[in-house]
């Protein structure tokens, strides 16, 4: 009985983390003084709908970004960056900025991001 417990405990934490809720740690200082380079941050990726994991195709896809959003997402170029939604396009496109924006790489450089792009939406900060 210990065994499947522990198997079932496994997988639910999987669920969890592939579909739901996910932590990242922030890297740079384009969100200062919100978000600090090292804060951990808790993902909400089922705030816009549930993707398979590790692609940007949505299985159930409800709502979007809402201008104020703290959102994780892949940039153009494939990294992982956080920034606040400023934005939305009628197409589904997103403008969004680092809070700082002296030292932020971001829409005003790359132009807005699609929604399939987006991770998740940052929990608190």
């Amino acid at each position: 009985m210990t065994g499947k417990a522990i198997l079932s405990a496994f997988i639910a934490a999987l669920v969890i983390k592939f579909f739901v809720l996910d932590f990242m740690i922030a890297e740079g200082n384009s969100m200062v003084p919100a978000i600090k380079s090292g804060a951990i941050l808790a993902v909400y990726k089922a705030s816009y709908g549930i993707r398979l994991p590790g692609t940007s195709i949505y299985i159930l896809e409800w709502g979007g970004p809402k201008e104020g959003d703290v959102v994780i997402f892949y940039t153009p170029a494939g990294e992982i960056a956080v920034k606040r939604c400023g934005e939305s396009l009628a197409d589904g496109f997103f403008y969004l900025f680092g809070d700082n924006s002296s030292q932020s790489y971001d829409s005003r450089n790359y132009g807005p991001i699609p929604k399939n792009h987006i991770i998740g939406k940052v929990l608190g900060k």
